[in-house]
């Protein structure tokens, strides 16, 4: 299984998120680029007719996204996102995203010594019984952590963490779901609510 690429760019007074994936239900090797949390743009690329040549393996499929990731980056820096990204209507590539990854208590994760988040996984809007979560904890100055959980009828889990909450600060959260061969993945960043 190929989790994926990650990576914060500034450009300009932006900050893009570009993330990198293989959607093995759709067979396409997919990029999104967000700012503040909301996609702006795909790049997709299929590769089922490699497969089915039989002549693709794992190693050049982790190749060729990471190759497409970097097609990504590389347009950003030069300012030339526009040019790489799919030129499909809105409607199109919003029917693409079949799954979703949604943070339900966004406002409050921090308590009794332990990171809290609710989740729910919908698709087409209703939730996903079933789905399977996998969380990764990154912070500056220690090794990732990773926990999963399970969807239950109504498509939500809880994903549950012991940290201290003085080291949440410059902390991100990265989700992806597991559903049917179909994955949606959502990078969190995590910040102290001032009261």
């Amino acid at each position: 299984m190929i989790f994926g690429f990650n990576t914060d760019i500034k450009y300009e007074d932006t900050i893009y998120h570009v993330q990198s994936e293989a959607r093995e239900g759709e067979r396409l090797l997919q990029t999104q680029v967000f700012v503040r949390g909301r996609c702006i743009g795909k790049h997709a690329t299929s590769y089922a007719t490699k497969l089915e040549d039989g002549a693709f393996s794992d190693q050049q499929r982790e190749q060729s996204l990471r190759d497409q990731h970097r097609l990504v980056l590389d347009a950003l820096r030069e300012g030339k996102l526009d040019d790489v990204l799919d030129k499909r209507e809105p409607e199109v590539l919003a029917a693409i995203k079949e799954l979703d990854v949604h943070w339900l208590n966004a406002q409050s994760v921090h308590s009794d010594r332990n990171l809290v988040m609710r989740l729910r996984v919908t698709e087409a809007g209703s939730g996903v019984q079933g789905a399977r979560l996998t969380m990764r904890f990154a912070r500056p100055d220690a090794a990732p952590f990773y926990t999963q959980a399970v969807t239950d009828s109504s498509g939500d889990a809880e994903m549950k963490i012991e940290v201290d909450e003085s080291s949440l600060g410059d902390s991100s959260v990265l989700v992806q779901a597991n559903y049917s061969g179909r994955t949606a993945t959502r990078k969190f960043q995590l910040r102290k609510v001032e009261a």
